[in-house]
């Protein structure tokens, strides 16, 4: 069964249970977030996050001042809007919207489910993606694998933060569910917008687990290297411009 859904390409991966704030300045964009408002009072207010394989999210500047179309920015031109998206993305839905005196919005959104993108309809003002939902599958051993995980992620934080054995005792609780710790940690690590595209579309939770305790070895390893290496922060995704 397949959906429907206005899409957000972004240079960045929204995961499951996530939040992400998003600044949108871009007419194509004001005019989703404006039909998104329109909706009836009860209607789920709702677009897909998209990373984008090929190009940017802004569009390039023109020479004459007019509205961006749906594909300006991603891909060949006349070439298929499918190929400059990740196949892969995830549902957001909008916890809040406050509009801002120029026609700008400040969004807040929530990622809550996986889709696969089918088919890209680029006719409208902006991209719309015929979608089917991906349901999660714990797989095999993700119960032992997620400890795992916490404990490398934990030496992960350490690391990349500069700081010290003793300081574990006050770091904060991290789910014990294995899927919802394994969308944590994807979105928490300092990854590369492909690798983190690599986990959310993981076929499933185990194998997620098992990809993340294999970079988060790595990385502490690398990190062992760099002592001199820029801490992060490690509880949000970063903010994203349109």
């Amino acid at each position: 069964m397949t959906d429907r859904l206005p899409l957000f390409p972004l240079n960045t991966v929204l995961f499951p249970g996530l939040v992400l704030p998003l600044h949108v300045f871009e007419e194509r964009y004001r005019r989703l977030v404006a039909d998104l408002r329109e909706l009836p009072e009860d209607a789920p207010r709702r677009f897909g996050v998209v990373a984008i394989r090929d190009g940017r999210e802004v569009a390039p500047v023109r020479e004459r001042e007019e509205p961006a179309g749906p594909l300006d920015g991603l891909g060949a031109p006349g070439g298929d809007p499918l190929d400059a998206l990740h196949p892969v993305g995830c549902v957001a839905d909008v916890a809040s919207v406050q509009e801002q005196p120029e026609g700008h919005y400040e969004l807040l959104v929530t990622g809550t489910t996986r889709f696969r993108l089918r088919s890209v309809d680029a006719t409208g003002p902006y991209l719309v993606g015929e979608v089917s939902v991906l349901t999660e599958r714990p797989g095999e051993g993700s119960g032992a694998l997620s400890a795992g995980v916490e404990r490398a992620f934990r030496t992960y934080q350490k690391r990349l933060a500069g700081a010290r054995e003793a300081t574990l005792a006050t770091e904060q609780q991290l789910p014990d569910d294995p899927q919802v710790l394994s969308y944590l940690v994807a979105a928490a690590a300092s990854l590369p917008t492909h690798v983190k595209q690599e986990l959310l579309a993981s076929p499933d939770t185990a194998q997620r687990l098992a990809r993340e305790l294999e970079l988060l070895r790595h990385e502490s390893a690398v990190i062992a290297r760099l002592p001199s290496l820029p801490a992060a922060d490690l509880t949000r995704q970063a903010f994203s411009p349109n």
